[in-house]
C-alpha cells in the first residue's frame, strides 16, 4: 500500500501544539481525580475514554469555528494530533505507570517500622538519586495541608523527579524508534487493521459522515439511555438499574468442584460490546471458549489433586510461553521484512528495502536503529547504577521489549480492548527461571522500582505509538511530525504529571483517607514483595518453567492448525489472555458480542456488518460522552455519581 501522492498535511501546526499544551495539565488532573479519589479508570481500556470525549468537544467545536471562518477552524489531522499527544500522557498519567512511581520515592522511609524490618533490609542500598528519604519533605507529603512549592520540598523532589523524567523519555523513546522499524512491515505489507483507532477515524472524519448515520445515534441513544437511568439510579436508589457493569456470580458456585473456579464476574459494558464487535470473530469465540477452559482446567486440578500444587495450573507461566510463541511465528511471517533491514543497515549506499524506502518514515531506519542502541545503553548504565546485576539487565530488557512488541502487535491485529499481563513480566519470569537465590539485594531492589511500569500493561505507551503511525498513514499526516508530537508529548506529559500528583498528595495528603487505597497501596505491595524475596529465598522453579514450555508448545500447535485448515476456529492469543484480569471482567461483553457478530455475518453477510458497525460504534461513543460527563459532574460537586467502568 503505497501512499497518498498528495503532500502530507500539517497536524503539528501552533494551533494544534497551543490546544494540546492547555489540555495536558487539564487531562492529567482529570485521570488523578478519576483513578487516584475515585475508582473510574480510563487509562486501562482502550481507546481511552477521556481522550475520545475531549476530542469529540474539539470536533464540535473546531467544526464551529470553521462555519464563522475556515482559517480558525481546526482541521481533521490537528484534531489526530492532539488525540496522539493526548494518548500518550494518558498512558503516562496511568494507574500502570506514573502513578505507581510517585507512591514509591517515599514510601519505604514513611513505612518503615521494626516488624517489617524494611531499614535493616534494604534502606542503604537504596538509590538516593531516584528516592525522597527527608522525614520532614515526606510528611507535608502524606498528611496533607502543604504545599509542593516550599524550598525544602521542591529541593528533594525535583533530582529524583528529572531522573526518572529522563528514564521514562529514553523508554518510549527505543519504543518509538522499534515501532518505526515493525511499522511497514505490519501496516503497509500485512495491513493489520487496527480496530482500537477506527472510533477516533470516525469522530473527527472530515465529511461527517459518521455523525449523519441514522444507525450511529441509535447505538449513541442506547448506551446514552441505560447511562442516565443508572445515573438516577445513584442518585435516587428506589428508580431501576440495569445491570451492565461487572457483578459476581460466585453466588451460584458454591459447592465443590465449581468452587474451585475462584471469582466469575459477567458485564455488559455497552462501549466494550460497541468497540469489540471490530474484534475478528475467530478471536472472539476463542477469548470466552479458553476463558471457560481455564477455569474447568481449575476444577478439574481441584477433583484429581493437582490444586496441592503451589500455583497449578500455572497459568502466568503457561501465558508467557504463549505470548512468546506468538511472538515467534510473529517474526517469522515477517522474516523477508526483517532479512531486507539487516541488508538496509549494512548497504553503506543507503539501499532500498523491497517495500520501498525509509523516505515515508517519520525517521531512517539507521537512525531508528542507532536510537535504540544507544537507548539500550542508556538503560543498561541506569540500571546498573541502581544496582542490577550486569548479566540480568539484558534478559530483563530482552523480556520487556518482546512483551512490549506483542502487545502493540495484538492491539494492531486484534484490538482488544484490556491487555493486562498481571505477572506476566520480566522480574517474574526470571525469578522463575532462577530463583530469589541466584539474586544480589542491588537486582531485587530494581526489580521493584522498575515495578512501576511492569506492575501490569494495560495503559502501555507502545501500542499508542504504533497507532498514532498508522494514523498518520491513513490521514497523510506528516510522520515526522507525528514522531515529534508523540516526543513532547512524553516530555512533557511526564512533567505534569510528576508535577501534578506532587502538587495534589502535599494538598490532600496520602495518608489523608481523601485519596484511594492505591495512594498507599502499590507501595506497601512493592515492598513487602522485596521484603519477603530477601527474607524468604527461593530457587528457580522448574515445574513453572516446564508450563512456560507447555504454553510455547500449545501455542504453536494452534499456530499450525490455523495455518492448515482455515476453518480452524481457536486462536492462540485467547489461550494467552484466559486468566488475565480483563478476561475476567469481559469474557460475557465478548460472548454476547460473538454471538450477535456470527448472526449478523450468517444471514447478512459482509454487506450487513459493515452496516452495523456505526451502530456499535455509537453505542461506545454513548457510553463514553455521557460517562465522561457524569466523572466530571462527581468532581465538580465532590460527590461519587454513575461510574460507567469498571
Amino acid at each position: 500500500m503505497n501512499r497518498p501522492l498528495h503532500k502530507p498535511y500539517n497536524g503539528l501546526t501552533a494551533k494544534s501544539l497551543l490546544i494540546a499544551v492547555f489540555i495536558f495539565p487539564v487531562n492529567v488532573f482529570w485521570i488523578i481525580q478519576l483513578e487516584v479519589v475515585r475508582y473510574t479508570h480510563p487509562t486501562l481500556v482502550h481507546p481511552l475514554s477521556n481522550v475520545i470525549f475531549i476530542v469529540f468537544w474539539l470536533v464540535i467545536v473546531g467544526y464551529s469555528l470553521k462555519i464563522i471562518s475556515p482559517k480558525i477552524g481546526l482541521t481533521p489531522q490537528e484534531i489526530l494530533t492532539v488525540y496522539i499527544m493526548l494518548c500518550v500522557v494518558s498512558s503516562l498519567c496511568s494507574h500502570d505507570m506514573i502513578e505507581i512511581l510517585v507512591t514509591l520515592m517515599g514510601h519505604p522511609f514513611r513505612f518503615a517500622t521494626s516488624e517489617n524490618e524494611w531499614r535493616a533490609l534494604f534502606w542503604r542500598q537504596l538509590p538516593e538519586w531516584l528516592v525522597v528519604n527527608d522525614e520532614k519533605v515526606l510528611k507535608g507529603y502524606y498528611e496533607g495541608a502543604s504545599s509542593l512549592y516550599v524550598k525544602e520540598n521542591l529541593t528533594a523532589w525535583i533530582i529524583p523527579s528529572l531522573w526518572w523524567i529522563t528514564f521514562i523519555f529514553v523508554l518510549l523513546t527505543v519504543m518509538l524508534c522499534i515501532n518505526i522499524i515493525l511499522r511497514i512491515q505490519w501496516t503497509e505489507r500485512e495491513r493489520l487493521t487496527y480496530p482500537i483507532i477506527q472510533l477516533a477515524l470516525e469522530v473527527t472524519d472530515q465529511k461527517l459522515t459518521f455523525f449523519r448515520n441514522r444507525l450511529m445515534w441509535f447505538g449513541f441513544a442506547l448506551a446514552s439511555l441505560i447511562s442516565i437511568l443508572n445515573l438516577l439510579n445513584s442518585i435516587f436508589p428506589e428508580l431501576p438499574y440495569i445491570p451492565v457493569k461487572r457483578q459476581s456470580i460466585n453466588q451460584y458456585f458454591t459447592s465443590r468442584p465449581w468452587n474451585a473456579m475462584g471469582g466469575v464476574r459477567v458485564a455488559f459494558y455497552p462501549f466494550v460490546i460497541g468497540i469489540s464487535f471490530l474484534i475478528p470473530l475467530d478471536l472472539l469465540f476463542s477469548c470466552w471458549f479458553f476463558y471457560w477452559l481455564y477455569k474447568t482446567e481449575l476444577m478439574i486440578g481441584k477433583i484429581i489433586g493437582m490444586s496441592n500444587l503451589p500455583r497449578f495450573p500455572y497459568a502466568n507461566e503457561q501465558g508467557f510461553g504463549a505470548y512468546i510463541g506468538l511472538l515467534v511465528f510473529t517474526f517469522w511471517a515477517g522474516r523477508s521484512h526483517f532479512k531486507n533491514l539487516l541488508h538496509h543497515f549494512s548497504n553503506l549506499h543507503h539501499a532500498k528495502i523491497e517495500e520501498g524506502n525509509d523516505n515515508n518514515e517519520p525517521i531512517p531506519y539507521r537512525l531508528a536503529f542507532l536510537g535504540i542502541i544507544i537507548g539500550l545503553a542508556f538503560l543498561t548504565i541506569f540500571s546498573y547504577k541502581i544496582g542490577m546485576a550486569l548479566w540480568v539487565i539484558p534478559i530483563f530488557f530482552a523480556i520487556y521489549f518482546l512483551l512490549s512488541i506483542m502487545i502493540a502487535r495484538l492491539r494492531a491485529e486484534l484490538g482488544f480492548l484490556v491487555h493486562d499481563l498481571h505477572r506476566i513480566d520480566p522480574h517474574s519470569m526470571i525469578i522463575t527461571g532462577v530463583g530469589t537465590r541466584r539474586l544480589d539485594t542491588g537486582t531485587l531492589i530494581t526489580f521493584s522500582v522498575y515495578m512501576f511500569f511492569n506492575r501490569a500493561y494495560r495503559a502501555h505507551p507502545m501500542p499508542q505509538q504504533l497507532e498514532a503511525l498508522k494514523i498518520s498513514s491513513v490521514q497523510n499526516i506528516n510522520p515526522k511530525q507525528v514522531a515529534i508530537s508523540i516526543l513532547v508529548a512524553t516530555f512533557m506529559g511526564s512533567i505534569v504529571t510528576f508535577w501534578l500528583l506532587l502538587d495534589n498528595y502535599y494538598r490532600h495528603g496520602a495518608e489523608s483517607g481523601y485519596y484511594g487505597p492505591w495512594a498507599l497501596g502499590f507501595g506497601r505491595q512493592v515492598y513487602n514483595q522485596l521484603a519477603g524475596w530477601m527474607n524468604y529465598q527461593q530457587d528457580n522453579d522448574l515445574l513453572g518453567m516446564s508450563f512456560a514450555g507447555i504454553g510455547l508448545g500449545l501455542t504453536s500447535a494452534l499456530m499450525i492448525l490455523r495455518a492448515r485448515f482455515l476453518w480452524w476456529p481457536l486462536h492462540p492469543l485467547g489461550y494467552a489472555m484466559a486468566n488475565s484480569w480483563g478476561m475476567s471482567n469481559l469474557w460475557s461483553c465478548l460472548l454476547v458480542v460473538w454471538l450477535i457478530k456470527f448472526l449478523i455475518l450468517r444471514h447478512g453477510g459482509l454487506k450487513l456488518y459493515r452496516r452495523a458497525i456505526p451502530f456499535f460504534l455509537g453505542m461506545a461513543l454513548g457510553d463514553y460522552i455521557f460517562g465522561g460527563t457524569w466523572s466530571i459532574g462527581s468532581i465538580l460537586t465532590n460527590t461519587t455519581l454513575y461510574q460507567f467502568w469498571p
